[in-house]
């Protein structure tokens, strides 16, 4: 008896032809339509409850002004201003920040003179009033005297003495202000000069 090609196939198989899956081609899911597909992707411009959406995003602006607030205090340069970003301005900073200097006492005086003009005597007003001229005379004499130290430190340490916003101003602006309202926060403590 002569062979068909079906019956080789059958034994060579070894006849397990029931126990294998049939193979299915392609994906077994119909493509989706254009208009599906569009119809999916569509969001619309104002959502169905504007109270929830309006809630949601003012949640997560306080959330990023919380971060950023954060970032800056810190002194991460990702959340500093243009002004504060660098290695010269945080080398100012920390050398300012280091230091005591006599504007950081400037805001306190003016109120004690402010009270002081509250008394009815003219003597106490006159040396109130004199005492803030000698007092804020010096305190620029020691932003002054900084700017220079300055300039000479970070012309040792980067060689490039050139900083956006001024040197000087820089320091005194920092140096005017008292320490704990000072932004980014200081990063040394009293005393820790940067190398």
């Amino acid at each position: 008896m002569a062979k068909t090609p079906s019956n080789e196939t059958e034994q060579a198989s070894g006849g397990d032809d029931a126990a294998q899956a049939p193979t299915t081609k392609g994906k077994g899911v119909p493509t989706p339509s254009r208009r599906e597909q569009e119809a999916a992707r569509k969001r619309p411009l104002v959502p169905n409850d504007r109270k929830e959406a309006a809630r949601i995003q003012k949640a997560k602006s306080a959330e990023a002004r919380e971060r950023a607030r954060v970032g800056m205090a810190a002194g991460d340069e990702r959340y500093l201003p243009q002004r504060d970003r660098g290695p010269q301005k945080k080398y100012i900073r920390d050398y300012v920040d280091a230091r005591f200097s006599l504007g950081e006492i400037l805001i306190p005086v003016m109120f004690l003179v402010i009270i002081l003009t509250f008394i009815p005597s003219y003597e106490t007003q006159v040396i109130g009033t004199m005492g803030l001229w000698v007092f804020f005379i010096a305190a620029v004499i020691d932003v002054l005297w900084l700017g220079r130290t300055l300039r000479k430190k970070l012309a040792a340490k980067f060689g490039e003495t050139r900083v956006e916003g001024g040197i000087r101003w820089y320091a005194a602006m920092r140096a005017l202000q008292l320490r704990p309202m000072r932004l980014p926060k200081p990063q040394v403590k009293r005393g820790d000069y940067p190398s």
